[in-house]
C-alpha cells in the first residue's frame, strides 16, 4: 500500500510538469487598449479578435509577439479611422478582416506576414499598404476609393534591398481617380533606383476596375517578377514593366488596357487584350541602352519575347515609343492581331525585331514578313472571350520553339504544335474574366 501511494504521488507530480497550461485559442477584446494587452500576453497560435465598431488608435498598436493572428470580430465591420499597427521584431503574423479607413494605413515590416480579408479605403498620405519585409502574402483584400496621389500597394524594402517573394493574389483594386500625371498606381513593385534588385514577386488573379490614378495599374520597378492571370477593365492603367529585367507577363485579360515594357529578357505571352484602340503592346522607349545600378532612366528593351497573345483593336495595336534607343534583338511571334487599322504594327526606325508565325487580319500589317493574312476565325464564348473556332488556321500552325509556353491562357495544356494566339483550341475551355465576387474580402 505504501509503495502504491508513492507511485500515485510520483505520477501526480510528473503530470504537473508535463501538462501544458490551458489557454483560449480565441481571445475577444472590446477596444484598442485591451487589444494591446492581449497581444502582449499572446501565445503561439493564438487568435485575437477586436470587437465590431469604429476604433481610433491614437498611438500605434505594437505587435510584440510572433505566430499570432490579429483579426476583426467580423470582416469589414471593425474599422480603424486613425492609426493602426506597428510591427516589432516578430514574424508569422496574420492581420485579418479590418477596415483601414480615413488616414489609417499599414506598413508591414515583419517577415512571413499575411494581410487578408482587409479593406484599405479612402485617401491616405503615401501608400495605403506598404510591404517592407520578405515572404509577405497579400490576399483577398479590397483597395478602394482614392482621389489623391499615392498608391494602393507599395512593395518596398529596407535601404539597399527590396522585399522578396511577395505574393499578391485575389485582391480587388477599385476606383482610383487621382487626376495628376503620375504617382497614382494601383500597385508599385519596387522603385526606379532599385530596378536591378530581384524581388521574385508574384502578382496574380487580381481584379483592377477603374484604375485611373495613373497610366500604370501595375508598375514594376524591380527584376525577376511574375504578373499573371489578372483582369483589368474600365481603366487607363496598363501592366507596365517600367524598370528591371527578366519578368514574366502571362495570361492576363485586359479590356481597354495593355502592356508596356522597358528592360531586358522579359517574356510576354498568353495575354488577351481587347478593345484597346491602339497600343495593346508597347515596346517602351529607351533613354539609355543599359541602366546602371542606381539609374532612374528607361532602359531600352533588349531580347524581349512577345508570343502567343491575342490582340483585338484598332490603330497601331503594337508599337514602340519614340526615343533615343530603339528595341534591340526582340521577338514578336505566334500572336493573333484582329481588328481594323491602316498599320497594326508601328515600330520605331532602327528596331531589330524578329517576326514569325503571326496571324494578322482586318487591316494592314505594317510589317513585310513573319505573318499570314488569314481570318483566325475567332468566336465569342459564353464568358465573352474570343476563342479559336473549329477549323481556324491558327490551330497547330505556330512557328519556332518556345519551350516555356506549355499552357494557354485558361490555363490548359498546349498539345502537339501549339496553336497561334493566347487560346489553345478545345471544347473544354472555361476561363472567364474576374468579377468582384471572385476577389476581395468576401470572395471564396
Amino acid at each position: 500500500m505504501i509503495r502504491s501511494l508513492a507511485a500515485v504521488g510520483a505520477a501526480a507530480l510528473l503530470s504537473s510538469f508535463v501538462q501544458p497550461t490551458a489557454y483560449a485559442a480565441v481571445v475577444n477584446v472590446p477596444n484598442v487598449a485591451s487589444l494591446q494587452a492581449a497581444i502582449n500576453s499572446a501565445r503561439d497560435g493564438q487568435r485575437i479578435e477586436l470587437a465590431n465598431g469604429v476604433h481610433r488608435a491614437d498611438k500605434p498598436i505594437k505587435i510584440t509577439k510572433s505566430k499570432i493572428t490579429i483579426a476583426a470580430k467580423n470582416a469589414g465591420r471593425t474599422v480603424f479611422s486613425t492609426g493602426g499597427f506597428e510591427f516589432g521584431k516578430v514574424r508569422n503574423v496574420t492581420i485579418e478582416g479590418f477596415v483601414f479607413d480615413g488616414t489609417s494605413k499599414l506598413d508591414v515590416t515583419a517577415e512571413a506576414t499575411r494581410i487578408t480579408r482587409t479593406t484599405f479605403n479612402g485617401d491616405k498620405g503615401g501608400a495605403s499598404l506598404t510591404v517592407s519585409a520578405n515572404d509577405v502574402e497579400v490576399d483577398h483584400n479590397t483597395f478602394s476609393n482614392r482621389t489623391t496621389e499615392g498608391v494602393f500597394l507599395q512593395i518596398a524594402g529596407p535601404d539597399g534591398k527590396i522585399a522578396q517573394r511577395t505574393k499578391v493574389h485575389h485582391n480587388y483594386f477599385y476606383n482610383h481617380s487621382y487626376s495628376g500625371l503620375n504617382g497614382g498606381e494601383s500597385i508599385r513593385l519596387g522603385y526606379s533606383y532599385k530596378q536591378q534588385l530581384s524581388a521574385y514577386a508574384v502578382i496574380e488573379n487580381n481584379l483592377f476596375d477603374k484604375a485611373n490614378g495613373d497610366s500604370e495599374a501595375i508598375s514594376v520597378k524591380a527584376s525577376d517578377n511574375t504578373i499573371r492571370f489578372n483582369t483589368i477593365r474600365n481603366s487607363k492603367g496598363y501592366i507596365v514593366l517600367r524598370h528591371g529585367h527578366r519578368s514574366v507577363v502571362e495570361g492576363n485579360l485586359l479590356f481597354g488596357s495593355g502592356i508596356r515594357f522597358h528592360g531586358n529578357d522579359h517574356k510576354v505571352f498568353n495575354n488577351y487584350v481587347e478593345n484597346s484602340g491602339d497600343r495593346a503592346i508597347v515596346f517602351g522607349k529607351g533613354s539609355e541602352t543599359d541602366s546602371g545600378p542606381t539609374s532612374k532612366l528607361h532602359d531600352r528593351p533588349d531580347r524581349v519575347t512577345v508570343a502567343f497573345n491575342t490582340l483585338v483593336g484598332t490603330g497601331a495595336v503594337v508599337e514602340s515609343d519614340t526615343s533615343t534607343y530603339a528595341p534591340k534583338d526582340c521577338v514578336f511571334a505566334n500572336n493573333i492581331i484582329k481588328g481594323s487599322s491602316s498599320k497594326f504594327i508601328d515600330m520605331m526606325s532602327g528596331s531589330t525585331v524578329k517576326y514569325e508565325g503571326n496571324i494578322i487580319w482586318g487591316g494592314t500589317a505594317g510589317i513585310s514578313s513573319g505573318y499570314r493574312s488569314v481570318d483566325p476565325k475567332l468566336v465569342r464564348d459564353s464568358n465573352g472571350l474570343l476563342r479559336l473556332a473549329s477549323g481556324s488556321p491558327a490551330i497547330e500552325t505556330s512557328a519556332g520553339t518556345y519551350s516555356y509556353v506549355t499552357k494557354d491562357f485558361d490555363p490548359q495544356s498546349r498539345v502537339g504544335k501549339p496553336d497561334v494566339g493566347a487560346d489553345e483550341y478545345s471544347s473544354m475551355a472555361s476561363r472567364k474574366p474576374l468579377t468582384p465576387s471572385d476577389v476581395g474580402v468576401s470572395a471564396p
